[in-house]
């Protein structure tokens, strides 16, 4: 209900005022002032005599306008004001038929139509008091109102302009034709008149947030912060300015003030959803997963349908790992809004990050029937397809994402990924430099053309471009601080050189036959590594000291991961270092093993799979079935060298395979009785596992 202007002015302000708004034009406002003094001083003389006064109108012609006596004015107003709309417009219409040319009782006819969302009823109205007063601002005003509403921007700007032309310092006019104007697309018109609302009315709280709505709308947040501001100096209970100047820091980056700003909100309206929506974006943003879903759960306790918040919640619980909980948000999300592609596509990607891939392309093309020219959900189907090994489909699906944004660079770079994958070494590298072309930043790009360059053998540009996988929007390594960064030229001579591993056991196993060469330099190498390899890493030809942690700043002249070495080395096909064995099988070992297997037959050791939870292990893992043919081989004995979930496959296949045993490589050092096994083998035949690589560095 509106406030009792005698709640803020004393009796005699409050006559003036009404005495002042007749004057200015604005009737309604004046009887609306007389009300309020007559709904606490019923017998007010004043109030009585200006309402009288105010009902004597005139019509065009310049004769009186007759108009329904006071008490009735009063009761419309007050049922008005109560909210009992149906009950004013009813009272209104029978009162027109008496007073048909009341100017009063046609503008509270078409207050109340517009109210009622009646709105070509509302305008009618107005035009009937246009009638019977041509210069009437307020009808042109209300009028005006009733169009902006009815969705015919153009007339209600003109509307408006009328208003201001008849009542030059209407701020009032001048405010929600800046609001039209700002709905219309016309920002720069809509600053302006907001401008000329508040050289009028220079407190109006109104025309200041508004203002700071078109400024955030144009792109001006700095602008646009500072109109909030001022809106909240004369208002500061005002938390929808507190809320839209929080939107305003969020996309300036400016997530600290943003959250804060939120909160003032919060305390002023504590039971608003989308106020903690919003303030949960902004803490996701600033990486506090924990408070953005709290912030979420929020929104959800004070609207339970809140699609919205549980798909930014969704979204939120897949970034912190939480995925079975972060689907049931999505589900959530979708139960209220069945059609919201953007949750259909995080589910997908939920469902994409758990390994349910065909589960997560269902999501993705759920997401494009709903909206077909959605980019990113292409581009995330594509991207599980690739997964999957359905690499002609993805490339497909790319090609669509591109279709619809041909500036993507990250599509550009998914598509090289599956060209890279499927062998077409130079379409994949056409691609990645697309991707660069449009992000000259696009780490990801350079990392994959890396490895483009690899494949053919182009070893310094590969080992270089690999350095971006430093950078990556999710870096496999972390950088050598910059105090401590070799360059590959400055002398290692008693220099104290810290490498740390990176990545899985098979790249330490490939990558650190590189560590004597620095030895060879001069430099005393400590080598930070699991500790279930320093027994295997020990056999190497070195002095560096293993340890599971990185020395104190102090004590460190240089450091770098283990796998930046190719490239401070300046490594080529020909200087690779190539003599093996670098890494070596205790004789104990070999002999206990050697007496566990036969000594007459052609020994293979095998292994088939890798880890199946990671992404990586998509194409390398091969059906331990398909190495029956080998296996029928005369005097061929194959022996499981795999350790892992893949022993599972081994009770359904009808041919040999020894098995080694519980106590294989059961204590805490990694690969030994592995390394023991080889070396009483004839071959090795493995899926791309560490067993390759260790393979490799035993010489066998």
């Amino acid at each position: 209900m509106r406030p009792n202007v005698l709640d803020s002015l004393k009796l005699d302000q409050a006559t003036r005022l009404a005495k002042k708004k007749a004057k200015e034009g604005s009737p309604e406002d004046s009887i609306r002032i007389y009300n309020d003094i007559l709904n606490r001083f019923p017998k007010n003389k004043r109030a009585l005599d200006g309402i009288k006064s105010l009902s004597d109108g005139f019509n065009s012609n310049g004769s009186k306008v007759k108009e329904p006596p006071q008490d009735q004015q009063q009761r419309l107003i007050k049922l008005y004001q109560q909210g009992q709309l149906q009950q004013a417009l009813n009272s209104a219409k029978k009162l027109l038929l008496q007073f048909p040319n009341s100017l009063i009782l046609h503008n509270i006819q078409g207050v109340v139509n517009t109210g009622l969302g009646q709105l070509d009823s509302a305008v009618d109205s107005y035009k009937q008091v246009l009638k019977i007063k041509p210069d009437y601002a307020e009808a042109y005003y209300n009028m005006g109102n009733a169009l902006k509403n009815k969705g015919d921007l153009e007339a209600a700007i003109d509307s408006y302009k009328q208003a201001v032309k008849i009542k030059p310092d209407y701020a009032d006019a001048f405010n929600n034709m800046g609001v039209v104007l700002n709905d219309k697309g016309d920002i720069e018109a809509a600053i302006n008149v907001y401008k000329q609302a508040l050289k009028i009315k220079p407190d109006s709280t109104d025309a200041y947030y508004n203002m700071g709505m078109a400024l955030k709308k144009k792109g001006d947040l700095e602008s646009a912060i500072e109109s909030f501001k001022k809106a909240l100096y004369i208002k500061p209970d005002f938390a929808e300015a507190y809320y839209n100047m929080g939107n305003a820091l969020t996309d300036k980056g400016d997530l600290e003030a943003a959250i804060e700003s939120y909160k003032q909100a919060i305390t002023i309206k504590p039971d608003f959803a989308e106020f903690y929506n919003n303030m949960g974006i902004a803490l996701k943003s600033k990486g506090d997963l924990g408070a953005a879903i709290d912030s979420y759960k929020q929104a959800i306790k004070f609207k339970p349908d809140h699609a919205i918040a549980y798909n930014n919640m969704g979204v939120a619980l897949g970034e912190k790992g939480d995925l079975d909980v972060a689907i049931d948000s999505f589900n959530q999300a979708l139960k209220f809004n069945p059609e919201s592609a953007e949750a259909h596509n995080n589910r997908g990607g939920a469902l994409k990050d758990k390994g349910k891939l065909d589960s997560a392309i269902v999501s993705f093309k759920r997401a494009i029937k709903i909206k077909p020219d959605f980019a990113i959900a292409y581009n995330n189907m594509g991207v599980a397809l690739g997964e999957k090994g359905d690499l002609d489909v993805a490339i497909d699906s790319f090609n669509q994402a591109l279709k619809i944004n041909p500036e993507s660079a990250e599509v550009f770079n998914n598509k090289g990924g599956a060209l890279k994958d499927k062998g077409k070494l130079g379409s994949a590298i056409d691609s990645f430099k697309q991707a660069i072309h449009i992000k000259p930043d696009c780490f990801d790009a350079f990392y994959n053309w890396s490895l483009c360059h690899l494949m053919q053998g182009n070893m310094e540009k590969g080992f270089n471009f690999y350095e971006s996988r430093l950078k990556k929007n999710k870096p496999t390594a972390t950088p050598a601080r910059a105090n401590l960064i070799w360059d590959g030229e400055k002398s290692l001579r008693g220099k104290r050189f810290v490498i740390y591993e990176e990545q899985g056991l098979g790249d330490v196993i490939q990558f650190c036959r590189y560590l004597p060469l620095l030895e060879q330099r001069g430099a005393d190498i400590t080598f930070k590594v699991k500790s279930n390899l320093h027994a295997l890493l020990h056999t190497m030809d070195s002095k560096s000291r293993l340890v599971m942690s990185r020395p104190e700043e102090h004590e460190i002249d240089f450091e770098t991961p283990l796998m930046s070495l190719p490239h401070l080395l300046s490594t080529s096909l020909e200087t690779i270092p190539a003599a093996t064995p670098y890494l070596f099988a205790g004789q104990e070992k070999i002999q206990t093993w050697g007496e566990r297997v036969s000594k007459d037959r052609f020994k293979i050791g095998i292994c088939w799979q890798g880890n199946k939870s990671n992404k990586i292990d998509v194409g390398r893992s091969i059906p331990l079935s398909l190495f029956e043919g080998i296996s029928r081989i005369p005097n061929v004995e194959l022996i499981s060298l795999h350790k892992g979930e893949g022993e599972a496959q081994i009770p359904g296949i009808d041919f040999d395979v020894t098995t080694l045993g519980h106590d294989f490589d059961a204590g805490q050092d990694a690969f030994l009785d592995t390394a023991a096994v080889m070396m009483n083998c004839n071959l090795i035949i493995t899926s791309d596992t560490a067993v390759a690589h260790l393979s490799g560095a035993i010489g066998r």
